[in-house]
C-alpha cells in the first residue's frame, strides 16, 4: 500500500467546561472535516431507516522522543543544502508505517527556538521545521509535555505550539492558555473519537511561568483520572495517555512507573476503564510493553531522533539511538457503552543511524541485508521482558 498523502488536520481542542461542547462538535463535523476522513461501514440495504452504521476499527501507531541535539540540527541544515533546515529525510524510513496508520502519535520532547537561536543539550531550542517533517511523515498528534518543555519558558511553548498548528499537527500536554493546557488533543480515527492526554514527571527544575500553572501538565494520578473521565463523559471512545516518566537509561520500568501504570489501568467508571492505552517516553532506551488490567502500557518507546547519546557513566551508548514504534489495532465494541478493544498489538524496532542521520526500520533493513540483527534482538528482548508475548504482542515482520 503506498503511503497516504498528509493533509490538513482539524483544530478541535479545548479544556475545562468547554470539553463536552467541543467533542460534540467534533462528532457532528467529522464526516465533512478535512484530513484522514473516517470510513464508515455502510449499513446493509435491509437496515431500517435511521439505523446506525457499524463504526470502523482503526490502527494507532506511536513513537518515542524526538530530541534534536546540535548534531541533528546540523544534519537538518545539511539536508536543506544549507538553506534552512529539513528534517524530513531523517524520518523517511518510517514514513510508510506511520502514514498508513489511521492515527499516528509522536513525542516532541523539545521546544522550538527563535530564528538563529537554536541549541541542543542541556537547554534544547529546536528549529520549527521539525513540525513540517512530522506532518510529512504522517503524524497526526504529538505529546509536548516533557522535562524540556520549559527550556525557553512560555515563549518556547508558544513558538512550539504555533508551529505545530501551522503544520497541522495536534498536540497535548502544554498550553498557551488554561483551556489549551488542560484540554486533550481531540482526534478521529476510523469510526472512533480519540482523546489524547499528556503529562510529564517534571521540568528539570524550571518553575512554571508566573500566573500560568497550566503551561505544562505534571503527572498527578488524580488529575489524570479526572481528565480521562471528563473526556469519556464528553464522548471520547478511546482515551490515550502519554506519560513522560521513568528513569533514564534503565531498561526496566521503575517502581513508580509500575505503580502508576497499575493504578491508571485499574481505574474504572460505570464499568468501563478510564484509560485505554498508555504511551511512555523519557528513558532514552526501549522499555517493556505490558498488558496490565486488560490495558496495554508501553513503559518507554526509546528515542526516535537523537544525536550521540552518553549514559550516566559518560560512555557513548548505542541504546540511546534505539526505539520502537507501537502499533495497536482497535475494534469497536460489540455493544454500545463498552470499551473499544485492542485486537492486535505489535512493535516495530527502529534505529537512528548516526552516520547517515536517518531513522531505520530495523526489520525491513535486516530483511534487505543490513547487519542490524543485534539491534533487533536486543530491542525484542527488552520489549518482551515482562511477558507481553503471552498476551499477544508480536514483532511486526514487515511494516
Amino acid at each position: 500500500m503506498p503511503p497516504k498523502t498528509p493533509s490538513p488536520r482539524r483544530r478541535t481542542r479545548r479544556g475545562g467546561t468547554a470539553l463536552a461542547a467541543v467533542l460534540a462538535a467534533l462528532c457532528a463535523a467529522s464526516c465533512a472535516a478535512p484530513g484522514r476522513a473516517p470510513q464508515r461501514t455502510p449499513a446493509p440495504p435491509s437496515a431500517a431507516a435511521g439505523a446506525h452504521a457499524v463504526p470502523r476499527g482503526f490502527t494507532l501507531v506511536a513513537s518515542g522522543d524526538v530530541l534534536p541535539h546540535t548534531s541533528i540540527i546540523a544534519r537538518a541544515h545539511e539536508d536543506a543544502d544549507g538553506d534552512g533546515y529539513d528534517f524530513r529525510p531523517m524520518l523517511a524510513g518510517v514514513r510508510p508505517v506511520v502514514s498508513e496508520a489511521d492515527l499516528a502519535i509522536c513525542h516532541m520532547e523539545t521546544v522550538y527556538g527563535a530564528p538563529g537561536e537554536y541549541s541542543g543539550y542541556p537547554d534544547f531550542k529546536s528549529p520549527p521545521q521539525v513540525a513540517a517533517a512530522l506532518t510529512a511523515t504522517g503524524y497526526d498528534s504529538c505529546s509536548t509535555a516533557s522535562n524540556h518543555t520549559l527550556d525557553d519558558g512560555a515563549d518556547g511553548i508558544a513558538r512550539t505550539l504555533g508551529a505545530l498548528d501551522r503544520a497541522g499537527v495536534e498536540h497535548a500536554g502544554s498550553g498557551r492558555t488554561a483551556q489549551e493546557g488542560r484540554g486533550p488533543a481531540l482526534l478521529r480515527a476510523g469510526g472512533a473519537k480519540v482523546a489524547q492526554l499528556a503529562y510529564t514527571y517534571g521540568t528539570n527544575g524550571y518553575r512554571l511561568p508566573e500566573g500560568r500553572p497550566w503551561a505544562v501538565n505534571l503527572i498527578d494520578r488524580r488529575r489524570i483520572v479526572e481528565d480521562a473521565r471528563a473526556a469519556r463523559r464528553a464522548g471520547a471512545d478511546v482515551v490515550v495517555v502519554s506519560l513522560h516518566w521513568g528513569t533514564e537509561w534503565q531498561d526496566a520500568p521503575d517502581a513508580r512507573q509500575v505503580r502508576l501504570g497499575r493504578q491508571l489501568t485499574a481505574s474504572r467508571a460505570h464499568g468501563r476503564p478510564d484509560v485505554d492505552l498508555i504511551l511512555g517516553t523519557h528513558a532514552h532506551v526501549p522499555q517493556a510493553y505490558e498488558k496490565v488490567n486488560g490495558t496495554w502500557i508501553v513503559y518507554g518507546m526509546g528515542d526516535q531522533i537523537a544525536g550521540e547519546m552518553f549514559n550516566p557513566e559518560g560512555a557513548q551508548d548505542d541504546r540511546g539511538n534505539m526505539g520502537t514504534l507501537g502499533r495497536f489495532t482497535f475494534a469497536p465494541p460489540a455493544r454500545a457503552g463498552e470499551r473499544w478493544r485492542v485486537t492486535k498489538a505489535e512493535f516495530l524496532p527502529q534505529w537512528f543511524d548516526l552516520d547517515s542521520g536517518r531513522v531505520v526500520d530495523v526489520v525491513r533493513a535486516v530483511a534487505d541485508g543490513a547487519d542490524l540483527e543485534t539491534v533487533r534482538d536486543r530491542i525484542r528482548r527488552v520489549v518482551l521482558s515482562r511477558g507481553a508475548a503471552q498476551d499477544g504482542l508480536v514483532m511486526a515482520e514487515r511494516s
